[in-house]
Order: structure tokens, then C-alpha cells, then sequence
């Protein structure tokens, strides 16, 4: 909704500018010179980019005109889901979480979380870093150390679609010179006609810088940028639940777990304590 917006004042701005100057509007239409920019920024962008990265772009595309996952009935959902946990282990033993580990669709811990399938990575993330507390023992460091890398391998990966679109958008002021050289060598076939036809061509030239110029500046950078802020709610998810499975492992109760998994909650999403104590006991009673 708000890149929608954004994008709106952006061409809303440049449009009533240009009105305002008396301009001449169809100068402005020129598809040929869209045709240069645009297809030589995306034949840009799948040369330099694998096919993991080029399907994370049309996903990360779609996704800057959708509402970021994370909220606070995000994070209460995701802390619910590890007080469920602790507590299990805590009352039957790690032995006890075994089934739940292995088939999590079929968990009564999981499966509410798992409604909604984006948050399959960090059901996974949980998972995984269980077994290993389950089978293997380790100090609490090391412990860490592999969530960390874990966390590191997701934030890289999920960073990508948006460190690609960056670079198509930095390529798009140089491809609208591309486009703006084309049309003054087309220009110079009609040197002999009269000014206004020169001057036309010589405006329908300098659209390409104009285009590229916007487009980079004004729509796909920030578009990129979206994208990066999107990719970042996710490695927040999993920074919340590196800390509070760090915080259980270290032979912490579960309310201290989960206060730790709490204080890693961006403030802007970050539940109260009372809140949390509140949703944990509404859990409870279902």
C-alpha cells in the first residue's frame, strides 16, 4: 500500500511539474527508448544473476506491494509457539519433543504456526537447532555458533533478490545515455530538415536519460530497498529465536527465555510483558 503510494507522489510530482512548465506530453511517450532501457536492464539482470536469485526478484517484486509479515501478533504467535516447547520439555523431558521435531505439520507446538506456510523457514530453524540439543552435547557457545550460522546462511540468501535489483537500478542511468547516443545518431540522419524536426528528435534523445535517471532514482532503487527491509523481518525472526533458544539451552526457566526472545523484538513489534504473560495464558485455556 505505501510503495504504491510513494510511487504515485513520485510520478504525481513530475507530471504536475512538467504541466506546470507547459509541456508537451506526447514528446514524452517513447516506446522504442523504454524498449533499450528495459530490456537491457533485465537482460543485465539475468546474465548476473543464477535462477534462485532471478525467482527471488519476481517474488521480492511482488512482495514491496504487500504488508510486511512482521507485527507484534507475529512475534506473540512465534513466542506462544516456543513457551509450548520449553514447557514440554521441561514437564516430560527432551525425550518427549521427538515426534514434534520430526513431523511438525502434525505437532500440536507447530501446526498453528504453520498455518501460514511463509513461516515454515523458522519452524524449520527451531527444529533443526533442537535436534542437535537433543542428540549431541555441546557447550552453549558452540551451540550458538551453529544458530548463527544458520542465520547468517538465511540473511545472505534472502539479501540477494534485492542486492541484484540495486545493481539493475545503478545500470539504468547508464542504459538511458545507451538509449539517449541512439537517438541523437538517429537525430543526425535528419540534419538537413528544419529546427522543429530536429529539435522533436533531439527531445525524443534526451527522454532516455530522463527515463533512466527515474526509473533509478525514483522507482526501482527504492524498490530495492524495500525488498531489503522485507528480507530483514525474517533474520529478525530467527535473531528472536536464536536468543530465547540460547537463553533455554543455557538452563534458563522458560519465562527467561522468553523475556530474552522478547528484548531481541524490534521495538515497533516488540509485545509488553504483560502481553506476552496475557497471550501465554490465553494459550493455555485453549
Amino acid at each position: 500500500m505505501f510503495a504504491i503510494i510513494g510511487i504515485t507522489m513520485v510520478l504525481g510530482a513530475i507530471v504536475l511539474g512538467y504541466v506546470l512548465e507547459k509541456g508537451n506530453f506526447s514528446v514524452l511517450w517513447q516506446p522504442a527508448e523504454l524498449l533499450i532501457i528495459f530490456g537491457a536492464a533485465f537482460g543485465s539482470l539475468i546474465v548476473g544473476s543464477p535462477k534462485e536469485v532471478l525467482a527471488g526478484v519476481l517474488k521480492g517484486f511482488g512482495s514491496v506491494f504487500g504488508s510486511s509479515k512482521s507485527s507484534k501478533a507475529f512475534f506473540l504467535d512465534m513466542l506462544i509457539m516456543l513457551s509450548m516447547l520449553f514447557m514440554k520439555i521441561r514437564r516430560e523431558g527432551l525425550v518427549a519433543i521427538e515426534k514434534d521435531i520430526e513431523d511438525p505439520e502434525a505437532s500440536q507446538i507447530f501446526s498453528a504456526f504453520l498455518k501460514n506456510k511463509a513461516n515454515k523457514y523458522i519452524v524449520e530453524f527451531v527444529c533443526d537447532t533442537m535436534r542437535v540439543f537433543s542428540t549431541v552435547n555441546i557447550e552453549q557457545h558452540e551451540f550458538e555458533n551453529i544458530m548463527e550460522a544458520d542465520i547468517e546462511a538465511y540473511t545472505h540468501e534472502a539479501l540477494a533478490p534485492s542486492g541484484a535489483v540495486n545493481k539493475m537500478a545503478d545500470a539504468l542511468p547508464g542504459l538511458g545515455i545507451v538509449a539517449a547516443v541512439l537517438g541523437v545518431v538517429i537525430t543526425m540522419g535528419f540534419i538537413s530538415e528544419s529546427p522543429e524536426v530536429i529539435g522533436h528528435h533531439v527531445g525524443a534523445a534526451l527522454v532516455g536519460t530522463f527515463m533512466g535517471v527515474l526509473m533509478c532514482y525514483g522507482i526501482v532503487g527504492p524498490m530495492a530497498t524495500n525488498m531489503e527491509f522485507k528480507a530483514r523481518d525474517g533474520e529478525h525472526a530467527l535473531v528472536v529465536i536464536k536468543c530465547a533458544l540460547s537463553a533455554f539451552v543455557g538452563g534458563n526457566p522458560p519465562p527467561v527465555a522468553l523475556e530474552a526472545g522478547r528484548r531481541a523484538i524490534p521495538t515497533h513489534h516488540r509485545p509488553s510483558f504483560v502481553e506476552l504473560e496475557e497471550a501465554i495464558k490465553v494459550s493455555k485455556g485453549k
